[in-house]
């Protein structure tokens, strides 16, 4: 191989732990949960959509790097994440420090310079709740980690909704409870199967702490409240007969996935469905909300 060749293969490795560091694929169903509010909260321009996507981008990518910081020691531990950048010796963990801080720092001038300080605020609080609630405090102390860390994940629609309105109303707080109660039976469908890595990790998970059919009932319980949340708007008119008819069939596979994990003697790939499944829900969920909405106008 050429000297050239070479370059050229470490610079693309390079790019590539870049990218990984941000966790695209978490990333992109993030941004559907902050995009969506805009369109359903008004009518933004695409100038604005756009900086609300390169802005969100990077200040989840910079938790998520942050993340990878402080976590690099679990990482080594789990079969899933030790090809990571830094559990596998290809970055330093103050270079991987350096790079989330840039992206979050650069992130927070886009939304208050192009976007607005309420954004801003939102983006940055979500970002803080991430690295210092969840991954710092809550996720290596209690089984509760993914419910009240799980908030999270939920600054999202606060972040869209601001964005396209300037502030935050009690609709805006409503989808962020949609997320709020999606995440336990999202994020436990993955912890069942992935028990072994939690366990050797010394990452205590409700499936490790409280067994498996306790997490399980659990699961079923937050979607109950999950499927109660989502049918709500419909009853004070806030969403017309799109939404009703897209939400009860989504819901009526959510429910039915964690029935079919509790009932089954097996659960492994019942768990998997459901894991895989509750993310294709919330994106066509709030796609179901915009959808609805232009609809309407």
């Amino acid at each position: 191989m050429t000297t050239s060749a070479a370059v050229s293969v470490r610079s693309n490795s390079f790019s590539r732990d870049l990218v990984m560091l941000t966790k695209p694929r978490i990333i992109s169903l993030l941004l559907v949960t902050t995009i969506a509010p805009m369109y359903v909260a008004a009518s933004p321009s695409i100038t604005l959509v756009l900086w609300v996507l390169f802005g969100g981008y990077l200040m989840a990518g910079g938790a998520n790097a942050v993340n990878m910081f402080i976590d690099s020691d679990i990482d080594e531990q789990m079969a899933r994440t030790r090809l990571r950048p830094i559990p596998s010796g290809r970055m330093d963990r103050r270079a991987v420090l350096a790079f989330g801080i840039l992206l979050s720092t650069t992130a927070t001038g886009i939304f208050a310079y192009k976007v607005n300080v309420t954004s801003a605020v939102l983006a940055l609080a979500g970002f803080y709740f991430y690295v210092f609630v969840y991954t710092r405090w809550l996720k290596r102390r209690t089984p509760q980690n993914i419910v009240i860390g799980g908030a999270a994940g939920a600054f999202p629609p606060l972040v869209g909704w601001a964005a396209a309105t300037g502030h935050v109303d009690l609709a805006a707080v409503y989808l962020f409870l949609i997320v709020f109660y999606w995440t336990p039976p999202h994020f436990w469908a993955l912890a069942l199967n992935k028990q072994v890595d939690y366990k050797r990790a010394g990452v205590p998970m409700a499936p490790l702490v409280w067994g498996e059919r306790e997490t399980m009932w659990n699961m079923l319980w937050y979607t109950f409240i999950l499927i109660a949340l989502t049918l709500l708007p419909a009853l004070f008119g806030a969403f017309g007969l799109f939404y009703v008819v897209s939400a009860v069939a989504l819901n009526a596979l959510m429910l039915g996935g964690v029935i079919q994990v509790l009932r089954k003697p097996v659960w492994n790939a019942a768990a998997w469905w459901l894991y895989k499944y509750s993310l294709l829900y919330l994106a066509l969920l709030f796609v179901a909300m915009v959808v609805d909405r232009i609809i309407s106008r």
